[in-house]
């Protein structure tokens, strides 16, 4: 085993492990939300296809027209 300490960090150590300790965070952040996001969109367009198909119609997909 190594019994020897650590030196102790400098501040510019301390602010860059800081710094990248936001980065990482902001990141995850950005992450969370954007999976939150397309999650809701999911399950909006699940429900409204599960509505359609409750009142018994056949053809409930979005039809998708070329862009003119």
């Amino acid at each position: 085993m190594n019994d020897r300490l650590e030196p102790p960090q400098t501040p510019e150590d301390e602010a860059r492990d800081r710094r990248a300790a936001n980065i990482f965070l902001a990141v995850a952040g950005v992450v969370i939300v954007g999976v939150g996001i397309w999650l809701g969109n999911a399950l909006v367009a699940a429900r409204k296809a599960d509505e359609c198909m409750a009142t018994g119609r056949r053809n409930c997909n979005p039809i998708e027209l070329p862009v003119r």
